[in-house]
């Protein structure tokens, strides 16, 4: 995964993403005591920035494999990224989504022409129907955070960013699955200038913190948190990655993640997801070691269920 890798997916990308906003508050940068620049992947088409690896992934396929299909498995951003991504190239998406998924997410794919099976709420059972499913149909599987060209493309929110503010000493991603984080550090070692990459994970999936620890791919015992796009664990191919390039991976309590999301609702007047909260929450739950820097935050998704917020 080179330099050039990441410049040309940013390319080839370009004509079906948005080069989304970067923001700033006063204010949280008054409460943090660091300059904050937000990514705001939350304005991306989906609604979430694995519109870029999603694209990214399709448009590597060969006009054989777009006929066929592709298939893949997810909560709910990837979903909606691979079935918008894939109508955009008129190419058919079926996506397996676990039942506990938001109906936001789920309404989302429909409107996007995607294909839905639902499966048992354990990523054993998502695997296995996503598999059943490309055997049965020759559709091409797209894994949401662990594909060589997902991660790439996940990268090229980083390489934005680091165009627009050159100097910046951190990058913060939330941790899920692993791909933002691991193409985010690699947009930083390329295009940064001796920027560190950071994670916030919650303690209710703390997978990634504790792979690191271990220094092995390590599961989760529980996922009981309010983060519903964190609950999937790293893959083979972003974990060597983010062992080498990720300073550190930061854990953050529920009502942590929910106090970061309500501050940016509340002074940003901008809709994020938990998810996306996490970041500023890890920042936030460390901040004496980040002060007087300028941080950089990808603000990963905004696609949240009205109905159901946790504040």
């Amino acid at each position: 995964m080179t330099k050039n890798a990441l410049l040309e997916c940013h390319e080839r990308i370009k004509p079906f993403i948005h080069k989304t906003v970067v923001l700033s508050s006063s204010l949280i940068n008054e409460v943090v005591g660091a300059q904050i620049f937000f990514k705001c992947e939350n304005f991306q088409r989906g609604g979430a920035y694995k519109m870029r690896g999603a694209t990214n992934a399709i448009l590597k396929l060969t006009d054989q494999q777009r006929l066929k299909g592709v298939v893949t498995h997810s909560s709910g951003n990837f979903a909606q990224a691979v079935s918008l991504g894939a109508k955009s190239l008129e190419v058919t998406a079926h996506i397996v989504m676990p039942t506990s998924a938001p109906e936001v997410k789920k309404t989302g794919v429909k409107q996007y022409q995607g294909i839905i099976y639902e499966c048992e709420p354990t990523l054993k059972a998502r695997e296995q129907t996503a598999n059943e499913i490309a055997a049965k149909t020759g559709a091409t599987l797209l894994h949401p955070s662990n594909d060589v060209d997902v991660i790439i493309g996940q990268g090229t929110a980083a390489i934005e960013l680091l165009e627009e503010q050159p100097e910046l000493n951190a990058i913060f991603c939330p941790v899920g699955g692993g791909g933002l984080i691991a193409g985010s550090a690699l947009a930083a070692t390329y295009f940064g200038k001796a920027c560190k990459v950071f994670g916030g994970e919650p303690f209710e999936a703390d997978d990634a913190y504790r792979s690191l620890q271990s220094g092995k791919i390590e599961g989760n015992v529980t996922t009981n948190t309010v983060a519903d796009g964190l609950k999937t664990t790293l893959g083979d191919n972003n974990f060597p990655i983010i062992k080498e390039h990720v300073s550190a991976i930061i854990r953050v309590t529920e009502e942590e993640i929910i106090s970061a999301m309500r501050l940016i609702w509340e002074r940003m007047k901008i809709i994020v997801e938990p998810s996306s909260a996490v970041a500023l929450a890890a920042l936030i739950s460390d901040k004496e070691k980040f002060k007087n820097q300028k941080v950089g935050i990808i603000i990963s998704g905004g696609n949240v269920d009205l109905g159901k917020l946790p504040f």
